[in-house]
């Protein structure tokens, strides 16, 4: 569940303004593709992968995909509600006693919990079950043909082609419409960089081998910059009166700072402070659930730049350590897609950059909320709600 339209729509850049390689994207097929075979012959690949290339084909699944993506319209907790099942969290449990040896040297090598690994285990396929059914060779040509976003998915292609050409993936190879390989979804780059042979058989495979997955994917999380035995999240409790302009995940403050403004733990409790930082994240507003985001929880916006989705993750593997479920609250009404899609017209209109007007509350489209909450003297919680709209 990767490369989200809304979360990515600052990268969305007109493809001759990148690096020039044979040909961005675009043009006719063959051509193109005989442009990307020099790119990666020039890259060391040889007659496997080149061969691999040449059987590739555009798949008219995977651009109807990137095109639809409406699960980031839902709410965060009808979001979390909905991915952190009964199931995840006793399989993942199950999982974590079953490789117990293994997720220990993950994290004594990596520094990267058990529950950590397991989440994302957990949410990309249901622990190995759903690993996709796309030809993922053909499904990142035909992204990096399109010239949609072509810079996120061109990338992926010579790595890929060298998986094949050295064996370690066959040439049919299947998994996510956006190039993603194996239990826990990596691309082909990680694989390449990143991948580990957990079981020791001399192999990295990250379709069948657990060991290799949970080492593979502890080695990929510390790349994005883990820090060993720092917490990702913590669920809180928040007064009903704050500053609310100080908060934000990345206005990261001491936690005697957010003491001294009424932040307990759920139960009511005083926080512990160990001398860390933290920005207060408030994914539907004030009066809905309130998380303290470390700099570890950075680390899921790495992995996955849904702010939705990456918040999911970070509490599913906050439950899967031990946290009871999170306390929803009372938000306030929210917005449908279509005044969704309204809000970003009027804030486009104002100048903001929300990216694409998609009825998604992206990075961005909260951003611009916030300024025009505090523009016009209302709490600023990044929480679009139908009075901000009307006075908009």
């Amino acid at each position: 569940m990767r490369l989200r339209s809304q979360a990515l729509a600052a990268l969305f850049l007109c493809a001759t303004a990148l690096p020039a390689m044979a040909q961005e994207c675009g043009g006719d097929f063959e051509t193109w593709k005989q442009g990307v075979a020099a790119e990666a012959k020039a890259a060391g690949v040889g007659a496997v992968g080149l061969d691999a290339l040449e059987d590739a084909r555009i798949d008219d699944r995977a651009l109807a995909r990137d095109r639809a993506q409406g699960v980031f319209t839902q709410t965060f907790i009808q979001f979390s509600n909905r991915m952190i099942s009964a199931y995840r969290l006793k399989q993942g449990a199950a999982n974590m006693k079953k490789y117990a040896d293994i997720f220990a040297r993950a994290d004594q090598q990596f520094g990267v919990q058990a529950p950590v690994i397991t989440a994302f285990w957990a949410l990309e396929t249901d622990f190995g079950a759903v690993q996709g059914d796309f030809h993922t060779l053909s499904a990142l040509v035909t992204l990096s043909h399109d010239c949609r976003r072509p810079q996120l998915f061109r990338q992926q292609l010579v790595p890929l082609l060298e998986l094949i050409d050295r064996g370690v993936l066959p040439a049919d190879v299947t998994g996510a419409w956006a190039g993603e390989i194996g239990q826990t979804q990596i691309l082909p780059s990680d694989y390449l960089a990143r991948g580990v042979d957990g079981d020791g058989d001399g192999k990295i495979d990250l379709r069948n081998s657990a060991p290799d997955v949970i080492m593979t994917t502890g080695n990929k999380v510390l790349s994005r910059g883990w820090k060993r035995d720092e917490p990702w999240i913590q669920e809180v409790r928040v007064p009903d009166e704050m500053p609310w302009d100080q908060t934000g995940r990345t206005n990261k403050l001491p936690l005697t700072q957010w003491t001294q403004w009424g932040v307990t733990n759920p139960d009511g409790s005083p926080l512990i402070d160990k001398g860390l930082k933290a920005g207060l994240a408030l994914p539907m507003g004030r009066k809905g659930p309130a998380f303290l985001t470390y700099e570890n929880f950075d680390v899921y916006l790495e992995w996955n730049q849904s702010f939705t989705y990456a918040l999911t993750a970070a509490n599913l593997a906050a439950r899967l350590a031990g946290a009871p479920p999170l306390d929803p609250r009372d938000p306030e009404p929210g917005l449908d897609n279509e005044q969704m899609k309204a809000l970003q017209t009027k804030l486009e209109a104002r100048g903001y950059d929300v990216g694409t007007v998609d009825g998604i509350l992206g990075t961005n489209t909260r951003e611009a909320i916030r300024k025009e909450q505090m523009r016009l003297g209302l709490p600023v919680d990044g929480w679009p709600t139908p009075e901000l709209l009307t006075k908009l």
